[in-house]
């Protein structure tokens, strides 16, 4: 069976910039998929060649097996959310909801069961009549995501849609958005530059660095298994250590204080709530950096400690850039 979406050797320049360099990406049909990665990595610019927002210079995007490369953003069988919301203010919350059924000449009953059906869905029961401008950020974030469900695309963009929330509501927002896309069984692409998000949401992520993919996995392949040391420092924390030649990377919380390996001395202590972040200068000249749980006792700085792992908590990683691009299957 075709993927949802499949973008093969997608590449954009603008001058002499090159914003996205080669990218072959594929998304399984219902599920939650994630394009990761730092301002000006190329997530943005991919989502919206999916769109049809951005022409590429070379390469194709297909939706369900059809080349849709070339046709406009209206003809194609997706929807994108942006961080905005870009909602009209002088509309109801139906009439926006509704905005795009009225357009496509949909009979007048069948659309407000439509509106009324979809705004249960993302829980805004009863605020139909209401202005965007009487409503809350995730208020307003939730009528963008029913305009842009009710027709049932076939994928869901999102461009950083949390991203003018406050922390709480982002994280509230998170997993609503995971729910409601379990719910529909609906395709979503999403884009974001936050690792949490990132691993919070999706059944995939592609880590994008300097218009390229790094590395494609589930969560806990891209955090446990980084291919890359961009991957590895990028996603979460992680330490990058020398060995007979070798790189390897140690996560924070994966390394023992007290342990029967590497000495060195505590340099620094950050308490962070519920862990305590120790920042250990090695006898080898290296500085680690170890998490642990807070259980009332905290060690002090300038504290003689040895450092152990298990020798499957440490993973080989590579030069950014060195690994073929992946594909999801």
């Amino acid at each position: 069976m075709a993927a949802d979406v499949s973008v093969e050797g997608a590449r954009k320049t603008y001058g002499e910039v090159v914003a996205v360099d080669g990218v072959d990406l594929e998304v399984a049909d219902g599920e939650f998929f994630t394009l990761l990665g730092p301002s000006g990595s190329g997530k943005t610019t991919t989502l919206r060649i999916i769109a049809g927002f951005e022409q590429p210079d070379a390469g194709r995007v297909t939706l369900g097996g059809e080349d849709i490369t070339r046709r406009p953003p209206y003809a194609r069988d997706v929807n994108t959310v942006f961080q905005d919301y870009a909602l009209f203010p002088h509309m109801t919350v139906a009439e926006n909801v509704g905005y795009g059924l009225k357009v496509k000449g949909v009979p007048r009953g069948e659309r407000t069961a439509q509106v009324t059906e979809v705004l249960r869905m993302v829980r805004l029961e009863g605020y139909g009549d209401r202005k965007p401008v009487q409503l809350s950020g995730g208020q307003r974030q939730r009528v963008a995501l029913a305009r842009s469900i009710v027709n049932r695309p076939k994928v869901l963009l999102l461009d950083e849609p949390l991203g003018a929330l406050d922390l709480k509501l982002r994280q509230e927002m998170q997993i609503f958005l995971k729910a409601l896309q379990q719910n529909l069984g609906m395709t979503f692409l999403y884009v974001t530059h936050d690792q949490e998000e990132a691993l919070t949401m999706s059944d995939h992520v592609a880590v994008f660095n300097e218009g390229r993919i790094e590395q494609v996995g589930t969560p806990g392949e891209i955090y446990e298994r980084p291919a890359t040391e961009f991957v590895a420092g990028f996603v979460g924390t992680s330490n990058i250590i020398e060995r007979n030649g070798r790189r390897i990377s140690v996560r924070p919380e994966r390394i023992a204080l007290n342990g029967s390996g590497e000495p060195g001395m505590i340099a620094d202590v950050v308490f962070v709530g519920a862990f305590t972040r120790y920042l250990v200068d090695t006898d080898a000249g290296e500085q680690l950096t170890v998490v642990r749980q807070n259980d009332g006792s905290s060690l002090a700085r300038g504290t003689r400690v040895h450092l152990g792992w298990r020798a499957e908590d440490a993973y080989e990683i590579h030069p950014p850039k060195q690994q073929p691009l992946q594909e999801v299957r």
